[in-house]
């Protein structure tokens, strides 16, 4: 398995109030994704600064204040899903409960801890 993208994720119901503080630490948008996951509609700016240091902003109004989790993008969804839950990760959808944009297969796994990361495999 290998990991192509490895950031921040925020989930904000105030995404442009976020984009902006980013903005003001010398991020710019790199692009943004509006699609459908699974009936719901999402939208997401990817954000990035000189350094290339990245952080994804996602438009989420079922959260009440801002969340931050990992984004954890790799080539293999099934060993990486199987490699954290080894290591005790639960799926908070639901076992083996995914979500699809038709481009890529997610998951959001917790550890016992508290550590949450959202799990991406984009379908090539």
């Amino acid at each position: 398995m290998k990991i192509t993208a490895f950031n921040p994720l925020i989930l904000s119901p105030n995404q442009e109030a976020v984009i902006q503080l980013f903005e003001a630490l010398g991020f710019t948008t790199s692009h943004s994704l509006k699609t459908d996951v699974d009936g719901f509609g999402l939208n997401v700016a990817r954000m990035k600064n000189e350094d290339g240091f990245r952080v994804d902003i996602a438009d989420v109004k079922a959260v009440p204040q801002d969340f931050s989790l990992i984004r954890m993008n790799v080539d293999d969804f099934d060993e990486a899903y199987a490699l954290l839950k080894a290591h005790g990760f639960v799926n908070l959808a639901g076992e083996d409960s995914t979500a699809g944009t038709g481009t890529a297969k997610a998951a959001t796994l917790a550890s016992p801890t508290g550590l949450q990361i959202t799990l991406i495999e984009h379908i090539k």
